[in-house]
């Protein structure tokens, strides 16, 4: 039997089940900690609570605005919706007997692993060498905190479907972002990667 990226009905029914009583506090708890520890972290790294215009705002449109990764929504969530996918599919391979829930912890401690290193001064700098993040000064705290909701978002959404729609969702958002932004997680990757002054990602944020 080949290995499946999905669960069937019942299997999934029962996965995303919580389980109750003292252990479901355990994992409320451990979840907690996860965003406690997250908050704490990036208020050491100095990044700001909040945006420093003052304003809240559900989803900000304009790419280049200032308030772009500080506020509870941009087109860089649908990245980290994806991270969801990506986790899931990952942990659901290596340790497929591993309850749900549990992976689900695993999957926020990478995710806010990679937030950390997201909004060190290293990595700030590299992303404003490029043209759409010039501004680019790291996330707020609520900016952060709500990519890793997105990721768990993605990450519930990976366990309901099949892997071919998981799949097709996520090509679905890549594409749709690179036509909106000429931004996306697998252009980010790259960015991260290949140098700075790379022609083809100048010529394609140009």
């Amino acid at each position: 039997m080949g290995i499946e990226l999905y669960l069937s009905e019942t299997e999934v029914g029962a996965e995303v089940t919580l389980p109750g009583g003292k252990q479901a506090y355990w994992i409320y708890g451990a979840a907690a900690a996860l965003l406690a520890l997250q908050i704490a972290v990036l208020h050491a790294f100095g990044q700001p609570f909040f945006a420093a215009s003052g304003h809240l705002m559900l989803w900000v449109n304009d790419p280049f605005s200032p308030d772009m990764s500080q506020q509870l929504a941009d087109w860089y969530s649908f990245s980290h919706i994806i991270h969801g996918f990506i986790f899931f599919g990952l942990l659901h391979l290596i340790a497929p007997r591993l309850p749900v829930v549990a992976r689900l912890l695993i999957a926020m401690g990478i995710e806010i692993t990679w937030e950390f290193v997201e909004n060190t001064p290293a990595t700030i700098e590299h992303y404003r060498q490029q043209a759409l993040a010039a501004g680019y000064r790291g996330d707020s705290i609520l900016n952060s905190l709500s990519d890793t909701l997105m990721m768990s978002t993605g990450f519930f959404i990976a366990s309901r479907l099949r892997a071919r729609y998981v799949v097709a969702i996520a090509l679905v958002f890549e594409i749709f972002t690179a036509c909106m932004i000429r931004d996306n997680l697998t252009l980010n990757v790259s960015n991260l990667i290949a140098p700075s002054d790379w022609a083809p990602i100048q010529a394609i944020h140009s």
